[in-house]
């Protein structure tokens, strides 16, 4: 009988372990009319899809300029090995070197990939982890450390260096509350901390750490609930505040700073609300969603801002009346070498969302539907 029974315990985790190939949603081409484009430097991008929170959902979609197609859930077919398929909550992406490294969140762990195919490679285990960056042999990790949950006494959250080679963790740093985006210049690291699990008593600096010793150096006071960063070719970081969720009307309401990254300084704020930004050339594109807790609204609005006079230049990024049919912005990219601009729109949250692509002169010139929450692009 103990035989028998050991006999079964076996082929029950061979079969739990190995997640055939049939059992993995198939991906899906689409072919993008009009969208052919032949590109020097940029052949395409990944998108990562964040999933809904506990669904374990994360899905990575590939476009690809070449071929005018665009690929929704390549991740599982491509590692039929990988038991969980990408995990829960995909928060970050980006490509660094011949690798491709995608942030999932409540999986607590960074997706190691092959940028060239996104076949796996390895992992890093990180608890509750939200941005990656890079300098030389290694990756650096914010993590909030503690469990995911709202929580007014959580710990401090820290920052992993992670040795690229091996994908173990060498050291950590503890900075602020709930960690989140960095910037690397000048041979310092920049995070922004948000306190978002001790609402609404938010943290609002931004940690300065020293890389050559890997030690929190200051801590500037910035604003509340600070998430998003930029760092433009001046050396001025730019920071964006989420606020206290209260809307336009609250004090507390989102806006941008500006800190000088030579003298650790903050040196301007204004009044432009920033959920989301990412800068190109001399421009930044900035979205804001903020939720109106008062209201139980949603205020939507887009805006470029010119890091040379550091003032909004525009109200608008899309200039042909289409942006009524983004409900929830979500992600905003634009290529570096076409100019054209991504927004992602998230929609309930819950269904397939979708991705919008822009001329460099804010007209639509395609869109597709994507994974559950389109959240993070990377180019290659």
């Amino acid at each position: 009988m103990r035989k028998i029974l050991s006999i079964t315990f076996i082929v029950c985790v061979a079969l739990f372990s190995c997640r055939k190939p049939e059992t993995t949603l198939p991906s899906e081409e689409i072919r993008i009319d009009g969208s052919g484009m032949h590109l020097k430097y940029v052949k395409g991008f990944y998108l990562l899809n964040e999933g809904n929170m506990g669904s374990n959902k994360a899905s990575l979609d590939v476009y690809t300029y070449d071929d005018n197609t665009y690929r929704r859930n390549i991740f599982g077919e491509r590692n039929p090995d990988v038991v969980k398929e990408l995990g829960d909550v995909g928060n970050d992406i980006k490509i660094y070197g011949s690798r491709l490294y995608a942030v999932i969140n409540c999986s607590n762990l960074v997706e190691v990939m092959r940028a060239s195919d996104a076949r796996h490679i390895g992992v890093v285990s990180i608890p509750n982890c939200r941005y990656v960056t890079f300098d030389g042999p290694y990756a650096y990790v914010s993590s909030y450390a503690g469990p995911v949950a709202i929580d007014p006494s959580a710990r401090l959250g820290y920052v992993a260096k992670v040795d690229t080679a091996t994908l173990t963790v060498l050291d950590t740093c503890v900075v602020g509350y709930q960690p989140e985006e960095m910037v690397i210049t000048g041979g310092k690291l920049y995070v922004a901390n948000s306190g978002g699990y001790r609402a609404p008593n938010y943290d609002r600096t931004v940690s300065v750490i020293d890389l050559a010793s890997f030690k929190e150096i200051k801590k500037i006071d910035v604003g509340i609930n600070l998430h998003r960063m930029c760092l433009d070719r001046y050396g001025m970081l730019w920071v964006a505040s989420r606020g206290d969720h209260k809307g336009s009307e609250s004090p507390d309401r989102s806006k941008t700073f500006v800190v000088d990254t030579h003298t650790d300084e903050l040196i301007l704020t204004l009044p432009v609300p920033n959920s989301n930004m990412t800068i190109c050339g001399d421009s930044i594109y900035v979205y804001g969603t903020e939720w109106n807790s008062v209201t139980a609204t949603t205020e939507k609005s887009f805006g470029i801002i010119d890091v040379r006079s550091r003032q909004l230049v525009s109200s608008q990024i899309i200039t042909d009346g289409t942006q009524d049919n983004i409900k929830v912005p979500y992600c905003i990219a634009v290529n570096p070498e076409s100019r054209q601009i991504f927004i992602s729109d998230a929609g309930d949250y819950v269904t397939p969302g979708k991705l919008y692509c822009y001329s460099p002169k804010g007209k639509l010139q395609w869109s597709v539907t994507t994974g559950d929450i389109p959240g993070h692009i990377a180019f290659f």
